[in-house]
């Protein structure tokens, strides 16, 4: 018999597809909310993280006295990570490859949106102006990708297919990458700016990449590039972003992710005329919530089976490598 978990947000539907799993004989179903999971976390042997950005988990660990796997169903687990977890023997997987063409389109949206003055071109219908002017080719423009994961190799593969330059900036530079051709090490990105027209971050939460892009990152930028944040808010210093784009450093911007979400109401990124904002939700098309339910009933069988996760993550480094 397996006993499987699911911690809950309160409000959210759970699929059938994961409520059917009560029906197998080998199976005990727990639902529970954060408040609940310390009394249900004893005789565990499977968790699923239905609450993605839930940190209950962490003050109920000690009383998971037989949890051998846990599953996020999102693709960033700095959430869910702690010193005791990582020093366990559990494994923990994560939601790769669901939301990788999502986010690859909502990139490249951003960049259209910035490249052909879209929002200029809006203002101008409501005003009824009839305003031509020139816009930018994407074509031959340079994208620097900072996060090599396979979120960042969809975005590198989308931008290739419109004949943009991709570079990648990552945990260890190297050269003849099958998706980014040359990736930079990451620590050295401000190294690496000049002529970039796209500095995109989807580079998971890490002690490395924490206020990874900073005032030294945005000064390094052309003041015709322009920046993209679909990776973590807190991998970017925010009031030196704000500063960046208030002073004309780099063109604008395109962000899902921040520091605090939800972005306050008085934020001045809210107001900025040349940021799009758009409420975390770069990976959220229609059917996501169908194909995270899916993906975990596919690892369960395998899990039941005896049988390797065809990813794991990396507890020390925080994603899957």
């Amino acid at each position: 018999m397996t006993v499987l978990t699911i911690l809950n947000a309160p409000g959210t539907e759970i699929p059938d597809q994961l409520t059917d799993l009560a029906r197998r004989e080998d199976v005990e179903l727990r639902i529970v909310e954060a408040h609940e999971l310390g009394s249900a976390l004893p005789g565990t042997d499977v968790l699923l993280l239905w609450d993605f950005f839930s940190k209950a988990l962490r003050s109920e660990f000690g009383t998971a006295d037989s949890l051998k796997w846990i599953h996020a169903a999102a693709a960033g687990v700095d959430s869910l990570l702690f010193d005791e977890l990582s020093a366990s023997d559990v494994v923990v997987t994560n939601a790769r490859g669901i939301f990788d063409r999502p986010i690859a389109e909502f990139v490249l949206n951003y960049i259209l949106i910035h490249a052909k003055n879209s929002l200029r071109s809006l203002e101008d219908q409501r005003d009824s102006v009839w305003n031509r002017r020139s816009t930018k080719n994407l074509a031959g423009s340079h994208a620097m990708i900072v996060g090599t994961g396979s979120i960042g190799r969809e975005i590198a593969r989308v931008l290739s297919a419109l004949d943009v330059n991709v570079t990648g900036a990552g945990s260890h530079a190297r050269t003849g990458d099958a998706d980014f051709g040359t990736v930079i090490d990451s620590a050295q990105l401000s190294s690496h700016l000049s002529g970039v027209d796209w500095v995109i971050n989807i580079a998971p939460l890490t002690d490395k990449t924490k206020n990874l892009i900073d005032a030294e990152v945005f000064a390094a930028m052309d003041p015709s590039a322009y920046f993209v944040n679909v990776g973590r808010g807190e991998g970017v210093v925010t009031p030196d972003l704000v500063n960046a784009l208030e002073t004309g450093q780099i063109s604008g911007a395109g962000l899902d992710v921040f520091d605090e979400e939800p972005l306050p109401a008085d934020h001045p990124l809210w107001q900025a005329d040349n940021v799009i904002v758009t409420p975390h939700m770069s990976g959220d098309t229609d059917g996501w919530r169908m194909r995270l339910a899916n993906q975990f009933v596919d690892l369960f069988e395998k899990y039941v089976a005896g049988e390797m996760f065809p990813h794991t993550v990396d507890k020390a480094a925080g994603y899957v490598r």
